[in-house]
């Protein structure tokens, strides 16, 4: 399985910051098992990186590799939704069958 290459966009050590990491920790151990690198970005410290991202909102997760590049807006909360957005949904599937 390819190495995923994770970003975080967030902005200050809020509550709501610190859920999206969280959720993505969770998922990340769950599905992917270290085959992913994150980082995580605090748009207040580093703007210019946000800016070239096109990050209008945060918390903002990009999936920049495996291509396709991949934006999912919010707290991570909704599994579903990030499985699909990291293209793990059939991966998912697959395990409940």
């Amino acid at each position: 399985m390819t190495k995923f290459k994770l970003r975080l966009y967030i902005t200050g050590r809020t509550t709501h910051s610190q859920r999206a990491i969280d959720n993505l920790r969770a998922i990340c151990d769950a599905e992917l098992q270290g085959l992913y690198d994150v980082d995580v970005i605090d748009v207040l410290e580093h703007p210019a990186l946000a800016e070239n991202e096109k990050i209008l909102a945060t918390p903002t997760l990009v999936k920049r590799l495996p291509e396709p590049v991949r934006k999912i807006i919010g707290d991570l909360s909704d599994r579903e939704k990030v499985l699909l957005g990291l293209d793990l949904e059939l991966l998912e599937k697959g395990k409940r069958a």
